[in-house]
């Protein structure tokens, strides 16, 4: 097994990324033949409700992860909620699932996508920057969704 430090996590809801600010997180990658991953949030209490009905319903989730710096590119998963764990003023989420197809080269796919939208100039420039900091799903990962 192989553990990383957790920099960010989104969860994908209503086809808009929501960011759940960490207190501590880390990701494992079980490194079995089921290619499993778990990763664990340590939130604000707040969330709670949200995650437990998650675990409820046993729905399956598409999460963006940073794993160990803040300049890597977001990891894709698609995780179920294992457990909700409250500690104190906050929670322990435990999520399992598996890496989603390796995503690199996504500033390439992102320009592409703008220059196919027919932007140009100044304002392609501008959003290509705005969405390099926020990160949309590329039209890309949405169709294999």
């Amino acid at each position: 097994m192989k553990t990383f430090k957790m920099i960010s996590v989104g969860i994908l809801i209503d086809d808009k990324i929501q960011d759940f600010p960490l207190v501590d997180g880390i990701i494992i990658n079980q490194e079995n033949s089921h290619r499993m991953w778990i990763l664990e949030l340590f939130i604000d209490q707040e969330h709670q409700g949200l995650f437990e009905g998650w675990k409820e319903s046993g729905e399956l989730l598409e999460a963006r992860v940073v794993i160990s710096y803040p300049e890597n590119e977001p990891a894709g998963f698609r995780v179920a909620v294992d457990a909700v764990q409250q500690i104190g003023d906050h929670i322990s989420v435990l999520l399992k699932g598996r890496l989603k197809r390796a995503r690199t080269q996504y500033a390439e796919h992102l320009l592409e996508e703008l220059i196919t939208e027919g932007l140009s100039g100044e304002e392609l420039l501008k959003r290509f920057e705005s969405d390099m900091r926020e990160r949309p799903r590329l039209k890309k990962d949405r169709e294999e969704s």
